[in-house]
Formats: structure tokens, C-alpha cells, sequence
């Protein structure tokens, strides 16, 4: 079956679909993640977009039934070079189409994915549309007509419908009983949070009760919360200012980690605005420095926005930053218990460089506790 996608500057590319009939609208962007390709399209920071992945061919390990990062794909669309149509591994349950069919995403590829990404880098993420129905000048007059990706509010879209809570023995009801010997009490607001971010916590002795991203401040502490981490997710976060509030009466009450826009909605609550990046960073290739240590780690990324620190309170400061561009990579408050990074320490797909940061929360927390 033919595809096409159309980008909002009217380029256009034609290829062969590998998942769903259909058209979708999105914001096309680019991850060079070599594998991983699993979790990125189950990585709720992607709702809303077309993601391209510059490696050429994926899906030669097929999909499982255990690298999920949420409870489906939240994509809206994936574009690639070439689709393995003969996976090899021992997890493998289905090939990278069918997937995509079965659960109604559209994809393409047998396009030049190489010219689309410099063009991204060039002209910067834009909005597109990939169809298998529409024509050439159909699917660019419904692009012109459609909403663009900085108006939705996306983090209302895939957090979770209900609470429910995460332990060492998996993901359980919001009621479960704890678990003996449970080391730490954290809650994790889900602005679109990644499993792996509840099991490494739960791995370091942690129960974890995971509450939708409308939770008050009064929902949050009432859960008796040794800390709060706030999730990675989509979208602008200038349009999250309500979670912002809930931040701003959090602070002094409970140790915080923020983690990717759970980065940004910390920086807001101290007085920091955010800016859209050029083509962003996705990729598991990033190095990031600590400019406390000089060490550099290389992180696991997914973002489209950053922090401006120019309006940063005082007593919040910059403690990481990106080698690349020089963007925000971590805050850090002088005398309470709160930092944060814009980078995934979960590394789901990525490095294992910044897992430690995980325990380092928790000594956060122990240091409070004596």
C-alpha cells in the first residue's frame, strides 16, 4: 500500500505503509537511536508526533510482550528507511507491521530518511501529515487546516486514568497492601511517565504510588510521600501552569526530582520560562556535564523544550548542562532537598550512566529523614 507524508514547508516523501491505513496529523521529528525503537514508540513524550528514527533499518529484533513503556503505543505515526520483515530474537512475538497494524498506527518507509532528518535539522520540527488515503494536495490542504502540536495539551491525553501503584513485585492495584520491609514512600505524578522510571525506584526498596498528573498538592501529600518525583512528558509545558501551581506548594513540604519536563515544571515553579528547541534531542547519545564533579555522562534523551535560567529564583541554580548546545541538563536548589534532570536516568532505551541518580534521590531523602 502507498503512503506519502507531507511536510508543512510541502516537501514531500512517498513510500510504502507498514502499519495502519489511515491519516494522521503530527509534528515530525527525528530520533537517532541506533535500538530502542520499541520504547520509543511506547514513550508517551512522543503523543502528537511523527517520529523518523535515522538508523536504517528497524524492527530486526521484533517486538515483545516485555519492552513496553505505557500501555500502548503513543505515537502518532513512525517513519523509518526499512522495516524488518524477518526478526531474530528469542522475545520476539511480532514483526515491526504487524505491530503497528494491530494496534492501528500508521508508518512508512522505503523513503530517504537521511534527507528528511537534514531537513529537520536545517528548518527545524515541523508539523506534517502521513496518509495512505488522501492525495498529494488533499493531505497538504488538510495539514493547513489542522491544529498545530503546541496547542494541545497532551499531558492530560496519556497520564493515568486511575492511581495504581508500583513495587517490587510489579504494577498493582492503587489499594495493594505495602510490602514488608519497604524501604521509601514516593509518589509519582504521571505528566506521561515511563515504567522504567517506577521500577528502578522500586528495585532501590521503594513503593511507589503513581497519581494522574491533575493530582493536587493536598492528593500528593496525602499519601504520606517520602518524596515526589515528577515524570517525563509531552508537549509545552507553558501550558501546564495548573501542575506548575501544585509544584510552587510542594516546595519545603517534600523532597522533589523532576525528571525531563518534570525538569521544566520544577524550573517554572521557581520562576523560569521554557523555549522551543531548533529539532530538539532524542537520541541516546547525548553528553551532559556536572558542573559541580567535571563528569560527563552520556544520557538518553527525549525533548522538545528547554529551560531558559535567566529568570531562575534565588536558590535554585544550574547543575548539569548539555555539551552539544549548552542547554539546561539539571537544576538544583542551594538548601532544599529538590533536583532535577532534563535527560532520562531511567535509559529506556539508552546508556546506564545516570541510573545512579535514582539512589542518589533517595539519600536525598535519608539525609531529610535524619
Amino acid at each position: 500500500m502507498k503512503a506519502i507524508l507531507v511536510l508543512e514547508d510541502g516537501i514531500t516523501f512517498e513510500g510504502e505503509a507498514i502499519g495502519a491505513p489511515g491519516t494522521v496529523v503530527g509534528e515530525v521529528v527525528f530520533n537517532t537511536g541506533m535500538t530502542g525503537y520499541q520504547e520509543i514508540l511506547t514513550d508517551p513524550s512522543y503523543a502528537g508526533q511523527i517520529v523518523t528514527l535515522t538508523y536504517p533499518l528497524i524492527g530486526n529484533y521484533g517486538i515483545n510482550e516485555e519492552d513496553d513503556e505505557s500501555r500502548r503505543i503513543q505515537v502518532s505515526a513512525l517513519v523509518v528507511r526499512e522495516a524488518c520483515e524477518h526478526p531474530s530474537n528469542w522475545r520476539a512475538r511480532w514483526t515491526l507491521r504487524e505491530h503497528l497494524r494491530a494496534k492501528g498506527v500508521p508508518g512508512i518507509h522505503r523513503i530517504d530518511t537521511r534527507a528528511l532528518t537534514r531537513r529537520l535539522r536545517a528548518a527545524g520540527v515541523m508539523m506534517g501529515i502521513l496518509t495512505t488515503e488522501l492525495t498529494r494536495e488533499e493531505a497538504w490542504q488538510h495539514l493547513k487546516a489542522s491544529p498545530r502540536y503546541e496547542e494541545f495539551n497532551y499531558v492530560r491525553m496519556v497520564t493515568t486514568p486511575e492511581p495504581y501503584v508500583w513495587d517490587a513485585e510489579g504494577m498493582k492495584p492503587y489499594d495493594a497492601p505495602e510490602l514488608p520491609g519497604t524501604r521509601y514512600r514516593l509518589t509519582l505524578v504521571d505528566c506521561g511517565v515511563k515504567y522504567n522510571i517506577a521500577r528502578r525506584f522500586a528495585a532501590l526498596g521503594s513503593r511507589v504510588t503513581v497519581l494522574p498528573c491533575t493530582a493536587t498538592a493536598e492528593d500528593i501529600l496525602a499519601t504520606r510521600p517520602d518524596g515526589v518525583a515528577l515524570s517525563p512528558g509531552p508537549g509545552d509545558p507553558a501550558l501546564l501552569g495548573d501542575i506548575v501551581e501544585q509544584v510552587r506548594k510542594l516546595v519545603g513540604r517534600v523532597p522533589i526530582f523532576g525528571i525531563c519536563l518534570g525538569n521544566q515544571l520544577v524550573g517554572a515553579a521557581f520562576g523560569a520560562k521554557t523555549f522551543k528547541l531548533k529539532f530538539g534531542h532524542r537520541g541516546c547519545n547525548h553528553p551532559v556535564k556536572d558542573l559541580r564533579s567535571g563528569q560527563v555522562t552520556i544520557t538518553s534523551q527525549n525533548h522538545g523544550y528547554a529551560v531558559d535560567p535567566s529568570g531562575l529564583e534565588k536558590g535554585m541554580e544550574v547543575w548539569q548542562i548539555n555539551l552539544n548546545d549548552g542547554t539546561v541538563e539539571g537544576l538544583r536548589h542551594t538548601s532544599l532537598p529538590i533536583f532535577t534532570l532534563q535527560y532520562h536516568p531511567e535509559a529506556s532505551p539508552g546508556p546506564r550512566d545516570s541510573d545512579p541518580y535514582f539512589a542518589e534521590f533517595l539519600r536525598l531523602i535519608d539525609s531529610v529523614r535524619s
